[in-house]
């Protein structure tokens, strides 16, 4: 399974364990956490983490210091935790190579979701081609075309069904509650969503599998949710 690395440096336990347990419950597993400055430049080295969630305020040397050094060897997207909200601190955090910046108090669910924003704009910087695509199996999603393919023939999908295969895509292989991508695909609260779901992933896979029955592509994980895969990989 693709898992992406995320280290969290901060000098306070509650919230490496907040940010941790939130991460978790959104399939993020690969969790690394660091109280200190020094050693979060030599973990990066060491790991090369995906991501990192770096607080300002640190007990030897402060985030901007850690983040320069960082920068040195590493172009992982940076978000800044920090408890000043004056914006002098916010352009200091963004100039020194930072590419985001949320303030004490946050919402874990907020810096969740600005992590996988993150994650999504480096995959796609990362493609060398340009073109947003996805070839899986027969399939073949294109991103920015918002079209799909299997073989040579044209899917026609709805804009739901194109905005959850394109998420179950950008996971390949990894599992997706109902929840996430409800909330995802709609940004609004998962409650009462199961039926929904189960609707438009039926759907897609009348669409997309030789036997919407038995699918080879989107599939169900029991009480988990569902993940996309090449059925030319199992």
């Amino acid at each position: 399974m693709n898992e992406y690395t995320i280290m969290i440096v901060d000098d306070e336990p509650d919230i490496l364990n907040l940010l941790e347990k939130a991460l978790n419950m959104e399939g993020y597993h690969s969790v690394v956490k660091i109280d200190n400055g020094h050693s979060a430049v030599k973990e990066c080295l060491e790991s090369q983490p995906d991501i990192i969630i770096l607080d300002v305020m640190l007990p030897d040397i402060d985030g901007y210091e850690v983040c320069k050094q960082i920068r040195g060897f590493s172009h992982c997207p940076i978000l800044f935790l920090s408890s000043k909200n004056d914006e002098l601190d916010k352009i200091l955090g963004l100039a020194v190579g930072g590419d985001d910046y949320v303030t004490k108090p946050f919402s874990p669910k907020e810096v969740v979701y600005r992590v996988k924003a993150q994650l999504r704009r480096a995959r796609y910087k990362q493609n060398p081609s340009g073109n947003y695509a996805f070839k899986i199996g027969e399939l073949m999603i294109d991103i920015e075309g918002c079209r799909v393919m299997k073989g040579d023939m044209p899917i026609e999908l709805t804009a739901r069904e194109f905005e959850i295969l394109r998420y179950l895509a950008e996971n390949k292989g990894r599992v997706i509650s109902r929840e996430r991508l409800y909330e995802t695909i709609w940004g609004e609260d998962s409650f009462g969503c199961d039926n929904t779901m189960m609707v438009h992933i039926r759907h897609l896979r009348e669409k997309l599998e030789d036997n919407p029955a038995a699918p080879q592509y989107i599939i169900t994980m029991k009480g988990l949710g569902y993940k996309l895969v090449n059925p030319h990989e199992k």
